[in-house]
């Protein structure tokens, strides 16, 4: 194992401020380069090849990134640096993109690709890191050299150019337009998120850019891993001492995990525990807080894959003599789902959950209680992903808040009047919330009540808002920024 300690302390990839094809490694087989010059660093190299997926193959970081660590056999420390190079140059693309396309005089889509990734990997350990400067420009090169060695004089100049032109803040006063100007924009550059999300951000919060700015502070701070103990199997305090963790917040099934790898934890491998962010815990076990009138025995997950809050609805109806039915689309998660929910009163159905009345196997008014945790753009878990804050687009969302409306409906049509349906999205953007649901309440012929969410939350809880829904976010919370509407069929 390469040792680090001389170049970076063990904090070095701690932002000093909050928000402030080439020859790469097979990224599922860990081999390296077939020419070329060998990497020095391989934690570097791993966070390279990362990014490069991200980027090349559509990725996803924490996949890849897994993979290249066990390939490469990087563990400890080594593993550590490489994450946190890989999930910080991801955050932080759109202003890193800046600095280096003055660096180099030249847009950053007209660098090639490989070269590109290791410049944005370079300027993020000099401006984000206490990475010393000779030790982030030296490594970029021979990391360039690499993987594209024709550009190895080119990233020379553009790191040296980056490094005497100051530390973050210099360059972050060199480009941000003033916030009198353009408080979006300044807000972007300082804080590593495109515009169009930061106003969708500030009108879920009331158009309050301070505190739209908390937000995105928050949103670049790694979250920490929560675990689900699920109820019947295992106690949130006792696992919390087992793991080493500390009991959550807020809900009463939560644990929070300083460190490590969560896969290897033994309540995860036989069964007593899943991880699951402690908003989606709580939104999860809001559904079952709302009250029904008559029976109160058959429960419907509709969007069920990976199968987080299916496990854990699946653990409490164990304990209260319900069955759940937990229907995906993609096969692939419904065997997530399955293996999730092993052992527990769960029937998986591999079918689209908008086929409502058309199954023998969904009946409409049917269902005492309805989960719908739709798909959307994910944008409240920009801490989780940092990738997807430049991967998605406002093109995504009328095909996803469509389907969204489609399948409330399905959902408002399988639940029996006097039961609930809980509408569920890991987003804030409020056309994905508030306009889904009216919408979709409209549009499913049925009559409905809104439930207030808020007392179904664990008493104590802040910032709920006016109601009857309920927006958690990061920063206020410490969850993902879930959105949770509760409605209960009448007719």
């Amino acid at each position: 194992m390469t040792d680090h300690r001389a170049d970076r302390p063990y904090n070095a990839g701690r932002p000093r401020r909050p928000g402030g094809p080439g020859q790469e490694r097979d990224a599922r087989s860990g081999r390296g380069p077939r020419s070329g010059r060998p990497p020095s660093d391989p934690a570097r190299q791993a966070a390279y090849e990362a990014i490069a997926a991200v980027h090349r193959d559509d990725a996803y970081a924490n996949l890849v990134l897994s993979e290249i660590l066990r390939g490469m056999r990087l563990h400890g420390r080594d593993a550590a640096f490489a994450t946190e190079l890989t999930y910080g140059t991801l955050r932080a693309l759109g202003t890193l993109d800046l600095v280096i396309a003055a660096a180099a005089g030249r847009d950053v889509a007209r660098i090639d690709p490989p070269a590109r990734d290791a410049l944005r990997l370079g300027a993020y350990q000099l401006l984000y890191t206490r990475v010393p400067a000779h030790a982030a420009v030296n490594q970029t090169v021979d990391l360039v050299r690499s993987v594209a060695p024709g550009a190895a004089g080119f990233s020379n100049a553009v790191m040296r150019e980056i490094s005497e032109g100051g530390d973050l803040d210099a360059w972050l006063t060199k480009l941000a337009p003033a916030y009198e100007e353009n408080p979006v924009a300044n807000l972007a550059v300082l804080h590593n998120h495109p515009q169009w999300i930061i106003r969708a951000f500030s009108e879920a919060l009331g158009g309050d850019l301070e505190d739209t700015a908390r937000l995105l502070i928050e949103d670049n701070l790694p979250a920490a891993v929560h675990l689900c103990a699920r109820p019947g199997r295992a106690d949130a305090v006792e696992l919390a001492d087992e793991v080493g963790g500390v009991p959550g917040a807020f809900s009463p099934y939560a644990v929070y995990l300083s460190g490590g790898s969560p896969g290897e934890l033994a309540a995860i491998a036989d069964g007593r525990a899943h991880v699951q962010d402690e908003g989606s815990q709580l939104v999860a076990a809001a559904l079952l807080a709302a009250p029904v009138t008559g029976q109160d025995t058959r429960w419907l997950d509709l969007c069920a894959g990976p199968g987080g809050k299916t496990g854990l609805l699946g653990a409490i109806a164990a304990g209260r003599g319900a069955e759940v039915t937990a229907v995906e689309v993609a096969e692939h998660r419904a065997r997530l789902v399955e293996q999730a929910t092993d052992g527990m009163p769960v029937t998986v159905l591999p079918m689209d959950g908008r086929s409502v009345g058309r199954d023998p196997d969904l009946p409409e008014e049917s269902f005492d209680r309805v989960l719908v945790d739709a798909p959307c753009t994910g944008l409240g878990s920009l801490r989780r992903r940092p990738e997807s804050r430049w991967r998605r687009q406002p093109a995504d969302l009328p095909p996803l808040t469509k389907l969204q409306r489609e399948l409330l409906v399905a959902a408002l049509r399988a639940v029996r009047p006097g039961g609930v349906v809980a509408y569920v999205t890991c987003s804030p953007h409020m056309v994905e919330t508030q306009v889904t649901v009216t919408e979709g309440a409209r549009r499913s012929g049925v009559e409905v009540d809104f439930v207030d969410a808020r007392p179904l939350l664990p008493p104590g809880m802040p910032h709920l808002g006016p109601g009857p829904t309920v927006q958690l976010w990061p920063h206020r919370h410490g969850t993902d920024a879930m959105f949770l509407a509760v409605l209960r069929r009448t007719t």
